[in-house]
């Protein structure tokens, strides 16, 4: 193994990684394959969860994480995209992958990456797999990145799969239609391996089914939350009459926790009620519904598809019993005409922003889709700052609620302006 000198600079490690992204997206496992097999295939050494589907993955993931520590396991989690640093895709107990330990794998085996050709996520993802290894890990509870047939991460057997909810998005890349991106995001359905369903659409449940049955895997249907009530602190709701509460809000993240408990549930049936509760009371997944300021009421969302605005619009009007404020930017890779559609009517005031960095649409460029609709109550400001700051006195001055959605890429921004969590 080479070790890291004194001089190593881990900007320059992360350029290098970031810039494995010219190679683009590359569908299948074989680069993955051989990558990990230069590292001595680490993620055979423990168990794992797998978790696919459109959104809610990543809060399921960390709810699911969070119990199976309350519970004593030594929890590897791996999720994408980060928010501020690359260091949060890799977590050990909540722990990031430190910056000396990112640029000595990159220093081993930059070589064997050139060679295979790998990409940002294949070598990331083997990257996450031989840090878990390292450190010996029980368990690895591990989100897809796109899809699930052919995403990196489909190179593991776990002990049990899960998808959450699929809904349209990615089109370009996992087929036309709800058909053919539920048929991709089942692909982590393995033989024997019992998968737990998260609440779907009819036909993606049939599809989903079908796989399941093809591969004589056990199906576990999460169980339905009841009496959901949703406040400024989190979320509360019953299942079989046991009450559970979450620091996240939303009636939908209701739907993930009751996902993850049935996960649990499956994976290690003595992890009891008391544990489940207070791992779920550890639970934190900032960029959710999160609450930026009280005095206006800010909340940051990274919602970027149909089904994930509805959520968060539908949480946040029956929280205030009005229409927000928002701040929306989108990358260029996102169901634009759908998300026009989904915020239709649904807010006071939009203010629609954006810039170059990591592909956001500027704001002009993505203003150009609410006007096919005739979407006339919203104003453009290229300036993401200065849009900030207009939420806010918007906000204030209209004495509703404001909401920052659409994109991952504008958290370093949002969290310098108001804080990383209240």
């Amino acid at each position: 193994m080479i070790e890291l000198d004194d001089s190593r600079n881990i900007n320059s490690q992360l350029n290098y990684l970031y810039n494995l992204n010219r190679l683009g997206i590359k569908v299948g496992l074989s680069h993955t394959i051989k990558l990990l097999d230069k590292c001595g295939n680490p993620h055979k050494n423990y168990r794992s969860i797998h978790v696919a589907g459109t959104n809610g993955k990543g809060s399921t993931c960390s709810m699911v994480g969070e119990i199976l520590m309350a519970a004593g396991y030594k929890v590897g989690v791996y999720s994408s995209p980060h928010l501020v640093s690359f260091n949060e895709r890799i977590k050990i107990n909540n722990i990031f992958i430190k910056d000396d330990e990112i640029a000595l794998f990159i220093k081993n085996y930059k070589n064997d990456i050139e060679k295979i050709e790998s990409t940002f996520f294949e070598t990331t993802t083997v990257m996450a797999f031989k840090h878990f290894a390292e450190n010996n890990i029980d368990i690895a509870v591990i989100e897809t990145g796109l899809g699930g047939r052919l995403d990196s991460t489909n190179v593991i057997t776990p002990s049990v799969t899960a998808i959450t909810p699929i809904s349209l998005d990615h089109r370009e890349i996992l087929g036309p239609d709800i058909e053919s991106i539920t048929k991709e995001k089942g692909g982590i359905i393995k033989s024997g391996i019992p998968v737990v369903l998260g609440k779907q659409a009819k036909l993606s449940l049939s599809i989903l089914r079908e796989i399941s049955r093809s591969k004589k895997s056990k199906t576990i249907y999460q169980e339905q939350p009841q009496d959901i009530k949703i406040s400024e602190e989190g979320t509360s709701f019953k299942i079989k009459n046991k009450f559970f509460k979450i620091p996240l809000i939303g009636g939908h993240q209701a739907f993930n926790a009751a996902l993850s408990i049935a996960i649990i549930n499956n994976f290690d049936s003595k992890i009891n009620y008391k544990i489940i509760q207070k791992g779920l009371d550890k639970t934190t997944w900032p960029a959710r519904l999160q609450k930026m300021s009280i005095k206006p009421l800010i909340f940051y969302d990274v919602a970027h598809n149909a089904k994930g605005i509805h959520a968060m619009l539908e949480s946040i009007t029956s929280l205030n019993a009005c229409s927000p404020v928002g701040l929306i930017t989108l990358k260029s890779d996102k169901e634009i005409s759908m998300v026009v559609k989904a915020t239709y009517g649904k807010f006071k005031s939009l203010i629609i922003s954006g810039s170059k960095k990591n592909g956001l649409l500027e704001g002009k460029e993505l203003a150009q889709s609410f006007e096919k609709l005739d979407y006339s109550n919203y104003i453009i400001e290229n300036s993401f700052l200065k849009a900030l700051d207009d939420l806010v006195k918007t906000s204030s001055k209209l004495n509703v609620p404001g909401v920052i959605f659409g994109s991952h890429y504008v958290a370093k921004e949002v969290f310098d302006k108001f804080g990383y969590l209240i």
